[in-house]
């Protein structure tokens, strides 16, 4: 493959590191170390200062956390997107945005190559190259993984050490983890047998359930079309907003989740999640929708929500059918304005109350007592004329 300089998408761990010292040796040209500030804990200065270390070019680092908040996660969160009934797509919402920084910087730089350092068992190899594909296609990808012979971790520390490159692993961190604004995940190690549970010294975002406050935690959410504005009555910016969020709900211990997931590429992976505001918001969310929502237009779009998911999942952020599906949970956002109040404790993010101006709930409509809205008399022929196919059923049964 001719190419003449390339963007890699780096991190400044082990992985990225050697791709970056190998690309360089590999296809003799300029590398552009590409780090991208999505709300991980990370030392910026020394992440730029390895990467010039290691032979890169430039090393450019984007700050993103305003645009992941408002672009990505509410969106998704607009539309209650949830995979296989309980991850909220932490890793997979961050990688579009991350490759469409990346394809940004290679226009800007000139480079005609991209590259990163997902392996070729993973979702986020996936992620990634559609991602560029869905941009720019004329970008040549470059997935060292899939085919160089540094194909195991002694390989990779051999190497590493050959080039003079800090090796960061040690013992007393093995899980391989992906941190942003949304969520901290965790995988291998001891919990590649999913028969064993998490070390609680492995937690960063939540404290333990049991070790959260005696006394419950509450608050006030604000929406306006879907959207989280205001926490207790002050009107807040996505991101200091959601950053809140998860410093309350991560505080109460709420967030945590431990499954065994499906990756795209076929195969089963277990993985540890630490979700804290993304968990309270949905569980707001979902809430508010119960009065602001139409009945009928609730079923179409909840009968949307898996595939909407799975896309995020998949990779297809910028496909047609994600951004059709995104319209469509947007219009049903329209009545989604109003107030809920919620109680943290120990784990558990609990609605307690809710109102809105748009509220569709009517005391005078359900109330038990004597009302001039609805004639009990109606139920009968409602019944019946529902009831008239298993009557014609059940008469069938006799018969025979």
């Amino acid at each position: 493959m001719d190419v003449k300089k390339i963007v890699l998408a780096y991190s400044g761990g082990l992985d990225t590191s050697v791709i970056l010292k190998w690309l360089a040796e590999e296809y003799k040209c300029p590398v552009i170390a590409y780090a991208a500030d999505v709300g991980q804990t990370e030392d910026w200065d020394a992440v730029r200062e390895k990467g010039m270390a290691t032979g890169a070019e430039k090393v450019i680092i984007s700050d993103l956390k305003e645009e992941f908040v408002s672009d990505y996660i509410f969106p998704a969160f607009r539309s209650n997107a949830i995979y296989e009934g309980s991850y909220l797509l932490g890793t997979s919402l961050a990688r579009p945005i991350i490759g469409k920084e990346q394809v940004r910087i290679a226009h800007q730089e000139g480079a005609d190559a991209v590259s990163h350092g997902a392996t070729g068992k993973g979702n986020d190899q996936v992620r990634f190259e559609l991602a560029y594909l869905g941009i720019d296609p004329s970008l040549k990808i470059i997935a060292p993984w899939r085919f160089w012979d540094l194909n195991s971790r002694k390989k990779l520390v051999e190497f590493a050490k050959e080039h003079n490159i800090p090796v960061p692993t040690t013992k007393k961190n093995p899980y391989s983890s992906d941190e942003n604004l949304l969520h901290i995940s965790f995988e291998g190690g001891l919990l590649e047998d999913p028969w064993n549970e998490p070390d609680e010294d492995m937690f960063k975002l939540t404290v333990a359930p049991e070790h959260a406050p005696d006394t419950p935690t509450y608050l006030e959410i604000d929406f306006e079309n879907g959207n989280p504005v205001a926490l207790d009555g002050e009107r807040l910016a996505p991101l200091p907003l959601f950053t809140r969020l998860n410093q309350l709900a991560g505080s109460n211990g709420i967030g945590r989740l431990d499954l065994v997931e499906n990756r795209f590429v076929g195969m089963k992976s277990r993985g540890v999640y630490e979700t804290p505001g993304g968990t309270l918001l949905r569980a707001a969310h979902r809430d508010l929708e119960t009065i602001t929502m139409d009945r009928e237009v609730m079923r179409i779009r909840d009968s949307l929500i898996a595939r909407y998911a799975e896309l995020i999942y998949n990779g297809f952020w910028f496909s047609p059918e994600r951004e059709l599906l995104q319209t469509t949970m947007d219009a049903s956002q329209k009545t989604v304005n109003g107030t809920v109040r919620m109680k943290l404790y120990k784990g558990n993010c609990i609605p307690v109350g809710r109102k809105s101006e748009q509220s569709l709930y009517q005391e005078s409509f359900a109330t038990f007592e004597e009302d001039e809205v609805y004639n009990q008399a109606d139920a009968g022929g409602f019944i019946r004329l529902n009831g008239l196919r298993l009557q014609i059923q059940a008469m069938q049964n006799k018969g025979r």
